[in-house]
């Protein structure tokens, strides 16, 4: 298996369009401009660039960014061995070269100074330099860039700069409608789809609470995992308290409230 095969997406990711942003990433693609997913945590913001791979036959390669990764982390390094010194080419250097589609997972939870060393390659200039290397890499003409990041999580000390965000084409992803997101709770996990209704709207009276009292709403990721647990033979309500509150809050009234909210639903 060559390099970029190993990369591919070999099965079509379930992915239920809501607007028209396949055919926008689609265009997207086609002029190769680099391209900003965001939208609440669990919304199918990595599932939909899945699915674009895939349904473009582009290889993949996905970073999940975080506070300790370093410049070096995303582009390479030399690495000490018995008979010297080797040169191993980091996620962001190999889809460059090979012509991937690089997702770069919640950017902004990664250092501004390791975001700086994507500028070149969303521009005209389409290079990105190896310092350490003394290269100047030219990205294959198939290669296009990807971000994600959650807007709610934005903070003085977490947020893209303008510089970063003004080279990017942009999506807003948000919680599907009520009835979609239950047909994909029904799709992704096989259960019933008044049921998979009934967790949607467990799902809505948490959102309700996002602002007073909860950060982040339930995902339908969330949705996905109480349904599963209901189709292994877990009791509903244990499934949703499971799944559906104890992750996301230990705050006794909120979970008081949404334990209600359950009991009322699967009465």
């Amino acid at each position: 298996m060559n390099e970029k095969e190993q990369y591919k997406v070999s099965t079509e990711p379930y992915y239920q369009q809501q607007t028209n942003e396949v055919e926008l990433y689609e265009a997207a693609y086609r002029n190769r401009l680099p391209v900003m997913v965001k939208g609440p945590t669990g919304c199918g913001k990595s599932r939909f660039v899945e699915y674009m791979a895939w349904k473009l036959g582009k290889p993949l390669i996905t970073v999940a960014c975080n506070e300790d990764m370093t410049a070096s982390d995303l582009v390479g390094r030399y690495l000490l061995e018995a008979n010297g010194t080797r040169w191993l080419d980091g996620p962001l250097t190999t889809a460059a070269r090979i012509g991937a589609i690089c997702y770069l997972d919640e950017i902004v939870e990664a250092r501004q100074d390791t975001t700086v060393v994507i500028h070149p390659l969303t521009d005209h200039r389409r290079t990105l330099p190896l310092d350490k290397k003394g290269e100047l890499v030219n990205a294959h003409p198939d290669f296009q860039l990807v971000i994600s990041y959650n807007p709610g999580y934005q903070t003085l000390m977490k947020d893209l700069k303008q510089s970063t965000k003004q080279r990017f084409t942009a999506f807003d992803f948000d919680y599907p409608t009520a009835e979609l997101e239950a047909q994909i709770v029904a799709k992704e996990t096989g259960i019933d789809q008044a049921l998979a209704a009934k967790l949607v709207k467990v799902g809505l009276a948490a959102r309700n609470l996002k602002g007073h009292g909860l950060s982040e709403g339930i995902s339908t990721r969330l949705l996905v995992y109480a349904a599963t647990l209901m189709n292994d033979g877990v009791a509903a309500k244990d499934a949703c308290r499971m799944a559906l509150v104890r992750p996301i809050t230990d705050d006794a009234d909120i979970r008081e409230t949404l334990d209600h909210a359950i009991d009322t639903t699967f009465a």
